[in-house]
């Protein structure tokens, strides 16, 4: 009965030894001293069994495997147990507050776009949308900018095609290119609608400059046009006034200087008082208390008959001004490439 004996002792051993286990190396060096194919306890009592009676060696061998089960679903139970309470729960404090979730904030070039629509909408203005791709006729030649027009010089282009002879009529097809500004939708709008005409364009253009501190080979414009019988110079000052004051703030002085725009006739480039220095005169304003915001004027009267608008009958004025230029003066943003790199230090300075 010697190896019944063994088989009493081993049990009795590995019991002792599983409760005093804490890690899983524990885990392991237990399993290896019982279960280990060589040398483990459990191999070493079979191999022992060649020595006792023949009629004894059944029952003994059953006994045996019956250990053998019961110690390798005693690891295995012990390793799940082990698992469970090695998991960070303390790590948790349930009674904490939650974390709030981040919200998206909406970028400073569309918040400024939002309150240029406000205003405008306020007192009557369409807001349009128009596309990004354009051709010559409607962003040049409808504007009084003909092909040889010096003023196109002002506005180098990104041309997407060149202008090519049309086989089946005898014209020329006019070349597509990236809008140098949103003045083609006043175009566009004119030939479709008889005056009285209030809209403004906001949108995306692209001019080739060389990327610094205010220029970008795109920004963000919005134009501006009202076109009616009886509208005068004073009408475009009174607008342009009240929507400068709404920008920045009521104190904001702006005067008009004499300016050259093909489309519009007399032009006008419009100041205002410096942001950073109230006027008083600084480094930024070149010590002159005034910094260029827009450009401006009464519609040139070869653009209303460009679209069969009679001059003699209907006049307007139109605007134009970079979304760009207000923010980087409203929030005293030093560099327009701050707007395009996507830097959260700057964005999420704003309201959501």
């Amino acid at each position: 009965m010697r190896a019944q004996t063994d088989i009493t002792s081993i049990k009795v051993a590995f019991q002792t030894e599983l409760e005093a286990v804490v890690t899983e190396q524990d885990l392991q060096r237990v399993r290896d001293r019982y279960l280990g194919r060589k040398h483990g306890a459990v191999a070493m009592l079979m191999k022992s069994m060649a020595d006792a009676p023949p009629e004894e060696r059944p029952a003994l061998g059953k006994s045996a495997n019956r250990l053998k089960h019961e110690i390798d679903e005693a690891l295995t139970e012990r390793g799940r147990k082990l698992r469970t309470s090695a998991q960070p729960i303390s790590s948790v404090d349930v009674t904490l507050p939650g974390r709030e979730p981040a919200f998206g904030r909406r970028h400073p070039l569309t918040i400024i776009r939002e309150q240029v629509e406000s205003i405008f909408e306020a007192i009557g203005f369409e807001i349009l949308q128009g596309p990004q791709i354009e051709d010559d006729y409607h962003n040049f030649e409808a504007l009084n900018m003909p092909p040889d027009h010096p003023a196109r010089d002002m506005q180098d282009t990104f041309y997407l095609d060149e202008p090519v002879a049309d086989v089946e009529a005898p014209n020329v097809l006019p070349a597509t290119l990236l809008r140098t500004h949103t003045s083609g939708m006043q175009i566009r709008y004119m030939e479709t609608h008889t005056p009285p005409v209030r809209i403004i364009a906001p949108g995306l253009v692209y001019r080739r400059d060389t990327p610094d501190l205010t220029h970008s080979p795109m920004f963000m414009q919005v134009e501006g046009l009202l076109v009616d019988q009886g509208i005068t110079l004073a009408d475009l000052k009174g607008t342009l006034v009240e929507f400068l004051q709404r920008i920045f703030d009521t104190n904001t002085k702006v005067t008009f200087r004499p300016s050259f725009f093909p489309y519009t006739e007399p032009s006008a480039e419009v100041f205002i008082s410096c942001v950073f220095c109230s006027g008083e005169g600084c480094p930024v304003c070149k010590q002159t208390g005034w910094l260029e915001i827009l450009g401006s004027g009464m519609v040139h009267p070869a653009v209303l008959e460009a679209v069969g608008y009679d001059s003699e009958r209907y006049t307007g004025w139109a605007f134009g001004v970079g979304i760009d230029r207000i923010a980087l003066l409203k929030y005293r943003i030093n560099d327009i490439r701050s707007f395009y790199e996507n830097d959260l230090r700057l964005l999420e300075q704003f309201p959501y």
